[in-house]
């Protein structure tokens, strides 16, 4: 399933995100401990909620090229056995289609929004580093995101005018 350049971006994509929930587990249970430990002079990690918020968020954008690569997102598939295969390989080419401009459309937003912050150098409370650089961590995924999803639309096209002894030459 990744003999394509998309399907290793997106995998790597995935993986990145889990290594930064990974670390953000981590940073949560010393945090979690600090606050407990208060009165031995510990405390909890400075910032957590931020890197917490800021991590999360990228780590969503991650996934979302891996979801979409594997055909992984939340499908109704009520009536999918009573169309024939060519009826679901337009289904699925909607949907494809659907996806793509979705992602296309968080991108450019998330995009904007990050070039807005950016622009006005604003800061988190405590941490102080600038929010665009959270949007940024996101934006990545979401291009990705992007690229998956056209390459999701190409497939489901490839699949809907070449015959399945074709596709495997």
């Amino acid at each position: 399933m990744l003999n394509t350049g998309t399907g290793w971006l997106a995998r790597f994509a995935a993986i990145l995100g889990g290594i930064v929930l990974i670390g953000l587990i981590i940073m949560t249970c010393l945090s979690i401990t600090g606050r407990a430990l208060i009165p031995l002079g510990l405390g909890p990690v400075p910032g957590d909620f931020e890197l917490v918020e800021a991590g999360v968020a990228f780590s969503i954008f991650a996934f979302m090229p891996w979801c979409q690569y594997t055909r992984g997102h939340a499908r109704v598939d009520l009536f999918q056995a009573a169309y024939g295969k060519f009826a679901n390989k337009v289904i699925d080419l909607i949907a494809d289609v659907m996806m793509f401009v979705a992602a296309y459309v968080i991108a450019w937003r998330l995009y904007l929004g990050m070039m807005d912050k950016y622009n006005y150098h604003e800061t988190t409370f405590i941490l102080q580093f600038e929010i665009w650089m959270a949007y940024a961590a996101g934006f990545f995924g979401a291009a990705v995101f992007v690229i998956v999803s056209a390459f999701c639309v190409l497939r489901s096209l490839r699949a809907i005018f070449i015959k399945p002894s074709e596709l495997t030459a």
